[in-house]
């Protein structure tokens, strides 16, 4: 089933560990476009200076983060690459988890005519490797933009779930073995002072 608003309404580090191996679905023209999640950050505005809403900042850009937990915030950085983030915690408390990077498991065809125009089988072996290790990799490739900003993560365009036959698919046998996680510093957040620090970049070790 869906993850709940319940489980994005919780402590946002733990939130950002327990996305990991879950899928993330999102159905553009009827297709379902399916990414594992192996990597994620954490963002927590009350305190972290390097989250947008630092300090309880409430403009037009950082409105969605204090919307209810289950909610998608995405962003436009370098005026060019957009980043999918999960509201996380009770409304009104700007924090959320950026997904940072991922595996396709379903709708790879689409995923690569969104990202490179191409057919999954003309890509090159560059392309391969760095097809969804990114933020704005993972925007490109599901077609998300500021379009899809504050939409709901408990509907049917845009979801997460545990299972792929959630989804309507099988998940495959390696997705459901058991994994390390590995925690680090935030990546290009050298601006945040002290929060450069936090280790609250979590990935699962491959």
């Amino acid at each position: 089933m869906k993850l709940s608003k319940l489980f994005y309404d919780r402590d946002t580090c733990q939130v950002a560990q327990d996305l990991l191996g879950k899928y993330l679905v999102r159905v553009q023209n009827g297709i379902p476009l399916v990414v594992r999640i192996h990597e994620t950050e954490a963002y927590v505005g009350p305190m972290d200076k390097a989250c947008h809403a630092y300090n309880y900042r409430r403009t037009a850009r950082t409105e969605t983060l204090f919307a209810p937990p289950g909610t998608a915030y995405i962003y436009l950085i370098y005026g060019m690459y957009h980043c999918l983030n999960f509201v996380t915690e009770p409304e009104g408390t700007p924090c959320a988890v950026l997904l940072r990077g991922g595996a396709a498991r379903a709708g790879i065809a689409q995923m690569a005519q969104n990202r490179y125009g191409k057919f999954p089988d003309e890509l090159t072996p560059y392309q391969r490797k760095n097809f969804l290790n990114g933020p704005g990799k993972l925007c490109k490739a599901l077609s998300l933009t500021k379009a899809q900003n504050g939409i709901s993560l408990l509907g049917d365009a845009l979801y997460l779930c545990d299972r792929l036959e959630d989804a309507g698919l099988v998940t495959p046998p390696e997705d459901t073995l058991p994994f390390d996680i590995l925690s680090g510093p935030r990546v290009g957040i050298d601006y945040a002072e002290e929060a450069v620090a936090f280790p609250w970049r979590y990935q699962i070790k491959p």
